[in-house]
């Protein structure tokens, strides 16, 4: 790199290599109107940052610059670990309801597991749908008790 950077080009720089996405923003706070339009306008300029969908993204002579390496997304490749449900827990209960091939409706499962009826609905769909990925479906029923059931 044969350009000579000024230290607020440089904090930036160094800041974007850190993050994952390479982004330059958030800029430092006290760079403000003209001086943060002509700070990116030379980092442009030199090939350091290139506009990605309305971004300022580093390029590889910015990771070059600053000696650092573009972040590699293979923690995100790898398969997520599967989560393990300690037995005799109630999410252990919920989930072997919900197993059940009739299914449980939220009284049932209030019954079971002492909890009040939106602590059931949540844990549903935050532990049992999203974070354990189950298929659960949802039925009314002839007496306007919803049935919840894995699939």
């Amino acid at each position: 790199m044969n350009a000579k950077l000024t230290a607020t080009q440089t904090a930036i720089l160094e800041a974007a290599a850190d993050r994952p996405d390479g982004n330059i923003e958030p800029l430092p706070p006290s760079l403000r109107g003209g001086a943060r339009a002509k700070v990116i306008g030379s980092l442009l300029a030199h090939g350091l940052i290139a506009e990605v969908t309305g971004q300022h993204r580093l390029t590889e002579a910015a990771y070059a610059a600053t000696g650092k390496q573009r972040p590699t997304d293979d923690v995100q490749k790898l398969d997520p670990t599967p989560r393990s449900i300690r037995p005799s827990t109630k999410l252990a209960g919920l989930i072997d309801a919900l197993r059940q091939p009739g299914g449980a409706t939220v009284s049932q499962i209030m019954a079971a597991t002492q909890w009040q009826a939106h602590t059931v609905r949540g844990a549903i769909s935050g532990m049992v749908r999203k974070k354990l990925g189950y298929n659960v479906v949802s039925e009314k029923r002839a007496d306007g008790d919803r049935l919840y059931r894995i699939a």
